[in-house]
């Protein structure tokens, strides 16, 4: 009777196991983007613990991650050749591009505080919603533009102060420049992510930021500490080369405008790290905010599983 009733549960549980394990593969791009998504929420603490310039933590994180990335696809033998020379001067633009971006985003942070740098990077779906139809051909549909548009409320609802003459303007200036760059970024990552591997991409992007990034260190001379270095090796390896694979990956079978409202949980994750860690209590609106974007994000990664 004992191995009846095992022998029973063991079959039931079976079915069980091959649905997981059958979701989880139709739904990997999704997952590596959610994973990648979580580590970039909890760079910008990154800009408050490191006394460094914003281009010099950028700086530091690209080169760590570049070369990371080098020695991982020289031991798996990648080819590191492109196909096309268009494509070498399209993963050169992304490059300079991706050093625009991250600088912004760090910069914001820096003059106000990791909520508004992270939220209002939240806001790059707003510039994919019109740029990814126009690039690639596609059709603009009404509810990625909603779920922008309830995004960028949220986004409002928690930053309450837009005085251009104050900290949390300049802030939110940089970080909406940090918003577009991303979405170009995005964009061009889309156009690689079908014929190039993703560690291929990051390579070659965060290589090209590394060198246009490097005048600022003979510029500023700035003064490393062991403990900066090994924050920004930590930074690069773990919280870049890492996350920005799995990001570019994801993007094979996950559109930019669905990763883009997926990415609004990186302002969550920021202003949730920076509570615990930092002791920036989000107030009310931070909240509401924040809830808003959490719940637009759930809504589109359920809508693309449903489509997938």
């Amino acid at each position: 009777m004992l191995e009846k009733e095992r022998t029973n549960r063991q079959g039931s549980e079976a079915p069980i196991e091959k649905d997981a394990s059958g979701w989880i593969a139709k739904n990997s791009g999704l997952i590596a983007t959610h994973v990648a998504v979580l580590l970039f929420g909890l760079v910008g603490l990154f800009a408050k613990v490191v006394a460094l310039p914003a281009i010099i933590l950028v700086l530091g994180r690209t080169f760590f991650s570049s070369a990371f990335l080098g020695a991982y696809l020289a031991v798996k033998r990648q080819k590191f050749a492109l196909k096309t020379r268009g494509d070498y001067v399209l993963i050169i633009f992304a490059g300079i591009i991706l050093a625009i971006h991250w600088t912004s985003f760090m910069q914001s942070i820096q003059v106000s505080t990791v909520a508004v740098g992270t939220l209002t990077l939240a806001t790059f779906p707003l510039f994919s919603a019109v740029l990814e139809p126009l690039l690639f051909h596609e059709k603009m549909r009404a509810s990625d533009i909603v779920c922008a548009l309830v995004m960028l409320g949220g986004v409002t609802c928690i930053v309450d102060d837009f005085s251009l003459e104050g900290s949390m303007a300049q802030g939110v200036l940089w970080g909406l420049l940090s918003a577009f760059t991303y979405a170009l970024l995005s964009l061009a990552n889309r156009k690689f992510s079908s014929g190039y591997p993703a560690s291929l991409v990051s390579f070659y992007e965060q290589a090209t930021a590394t060198v246009v990034l490097l005048p600022a260190l003979f510029v500023l001379k700035p003064s490393f500490t062991a403990l900066d270095i090994g924050m920004l090796a930590i930074m690069g390896i773990v919280f870049t080369a890492i996350a920005h694979t799995l990001f570019i990956g994801g993007l094979r079978t996950v559109k930019v405008r669905t990763a883009g409202i997926i990415t609004g949980l990186e302002s969550v994750y920021g202003v949730v790290a920076a509570l615990l860690f930092l002791g920036e209590i989000p107030g009310v609106r931070e909240v509401i905010g924040g809830a808003v974007i959490l719940a637009v994000a759930l809504y589109s990664t359920l809508a693309s599983t449903r489509s997938n």
